[in-house]
């Protein structure tokens, strides 16, 4: 009964895929992380550009107020 234990390998199967798909999830957290970040800096230097034209627009219209 102990050496049919031993040579079963169905569980050590079952183990292996749940470290492949841990690894998976790992890359996949790790990407989403380094994409949100990319994505917040766009969107801070967007912000920043049209904040800029924003108030350069208004300077533009008190002078031509004038």
């Amino acid at each position: 009964m102990f050496k049919r234990f031993l040579q079963d390998e169905s569980g050590a199967t079952a183990v292996e895929y749940g470290l492949i798909a841990a690894l998976i999830a790992v890359g996949m957290i790790a990407g989403a992380t380094a994409i949100g970040d990319q994505l917040n800096n766009r969107f801070d230097s967007v912000a920043g550009e049209v904040k800029d034209a924003s108030s350069e627009g208004n300077r533009n219209q008190a002078v031509n107020a004038e």
